[in-house]
């Protein structure tokens, strides 16, 4: 369809440029007839359907449109004279206006009763579908060029991140004994703890009977200090030792355990602090409730500094690395921005997204970013320097190549096969081969030129298979 299109969209310029001219008069044996006896007469086509071609106005049987004037002969049209014709050189073949894959060997008329037109070998001179239009033409057609250029190319990665609680930052409080919780000093989930701060306390009989096991082995150390048998003495202090850590592994003070030795006092309950700043994201602590050991009773989250977790298409992965500049935007203030950086790249893809996770840290020492939030993100990728760039609208992409039109002397249009790497957000391309600096490319209109040059390959093969047959 989109063949079709060009197709037509050539046909409608070249009919814009080009004259019809109906002849009246005998046709010969080929059915062409004597263009020097050939009488003009006004034809009138459809914009939409260039082959629908009436000898009177009125409108098109296909869309409805009011039919338009096809433009008389070339030389009233252009003011050429056939001296100045002469100058394009010799003519290869003559072609039918409506369909330019019609070509014949000499002048007449086309299937359709059209003057056919002569084509010089200026027009198809050239290499590879080399186009050649006329100055007037360029101009109608709004042609424009921009020259290729080295420059730094920049590329940002754009993509939306969900902000995340740093999970090297959460900590978790489980008591290692078993018992009641007899006073809970933090009540509700969002409370802000510092370090060391007391968060409950645990009546264990466990705990007890561990305290009472230490005095009496510290009497017994004591009341048996002076026998003359060693290993007496030295399983009693060894019974010290081994009651005195049980303490420690039940996360208890060293100076708690050394004043319960000074003053022999048992306490009944054990108090567990906060070990970060942060606040509490997680509580299963009740009053009076009855906890076994390694139960989660608290879990803390310090949101000084939390992540961001942002979705990127396996083909900008190539564009990201470890320790890049990040810069996130919360979606409730779009005016503020926060730095951070790249700090992982997750493993593996995701199958129905063909997305890779990657991980970046921020400061959030004032909170702005809250766990759950939707923000944008912008990874700015490493430079390449001295890159080849040209815009990304002069490029016809066709699925098995990329083309653009480099503008010659001459009015000639050549296509070129190029290699393209990325493209950023500016509208450029980054050109790895095919290309060099300085050179004028087409950055409008290439569609129609495109089309052309395409009709002009074909013509070359349909002739060139013709001389073969000869």
């Amino acid at each position: 369809m989109i063949n079709t299109f060009y197709k037509f969209a050539f046909i409608f310029l070249l009919m814009s440029a080009v004259p019809l001219i109906i002849s009246c008069g005998s046709d010969d044996r080929d059915g062409h007839t004597n263009t020097g006896q050939a009488q003009e007469q006004q034809l009138w086509t459809c914009g939409m359907h260039p082959e629908v071609i009436k000898e009177e106005p009125g409108q098109c049987p296909k869309c409805g449109m009011d039919l338009v004037p096809v433009k008389q002969s070339t030389a009233q049209a252009t003011g050429q004279t056939e001296t100045e014709a002469e100058g394009h050189g010799q003519i290869l073949y003559w072609q039918a206006p409506m369909d330019p894959n019609e070509i014949y060997d000499k002048p007449g008329k086309s299937k359709m009763g059209m003057d056919l037109i002569p084509v010089y070998e200026s027009d198809v001179r050239g290499q590879g579908g080399t186009v050649v239009i006329d100055p007037v033409t360029v101009q109608n057609m709004n042609v424009q060029a921009r020259t290729v250029r080295r420059t730094t190319f920049e590329r940002t990665i754009r993509t939306v991140g969900r902000v995340a609680y740093n999970e090297e930052s959460i900590y978790e409080v489980s008591p290692r004994i078993t018992g009641w919780i007899e006073t809970l000093h933090v009540d509700y989930t969002g409370a802000t703890v510092r370090k060391g701060q007391p968060l409950l306390e645990i009546y264990s009989p466990e705990l007890v009977t561990t305290q009472q096991e230490y005095l009496l082995a510290l009497r017994n150390r004591e009341a048996i200090g002076d026998t003359k048998f060693s290993t007496i003495r030295e399983g009693a202090q060894s019974l010290v030792e081994s009651s005195r850590q049980r303490l420690l592994n039940w996360n208890i003070p060293a100076s708690e355990i050394d004043q319960l030795q000074k003053n022999g006092k048992v306490k009944k309950n054990l108090t567990l602090h906060a070990p970060g700043n942060g606040v509490v994201i997680e509580k299963n602590a009740v009053e009076g409730t009855h906890v076994q050991s390694g139960m989660s009773l608290f879990k803390i989250a310090d949101l000084s500094s939390v992540w961001v977790i942002a979705s990127v298409y396996d083909n900008e992965i190539p564009w990201i690395k470890e320790g890049q500049k990040a810069k996130v935007t919360p979606s409730y203030q779009p005016s503020d921005t926060l730095n951070g950086q790249v700090s992982y790249i997750y493993p593996y893809l995701n199958d129905e997204s063909r997305s890779v996770q990657v991980r970046m840290v921020f400061n959030n020492a004032d909170r702005r970013l809250k766990p759950g939030m939707y923000a944008d993100v912008h990874v700015a990728a490493d430079p390449i320097e001295q890159a080849l760039v040209i815009p990304s609208a002069s490029v016809i992409r066709s699925g098995k190549r990329n083309v653009v039109f480099v503008v010659e002397q001459g009015g000639r249009f050549q296509p070129r096969q190029v290699i393209l790497g990325s493209e950023n957000a500016n509208g450029l391309m980054h050109v790895k081969a095919g290309l060099v600096e300085g050179e004028q490319i087409v950055t409008s209109a290439q569609f129609l030129i495109d089309s052309e040059s395409r009709l002009q390959e074909a013509i070359q093969k349909m002739l060139q298979e013709r001389r073969n047959t000869q």
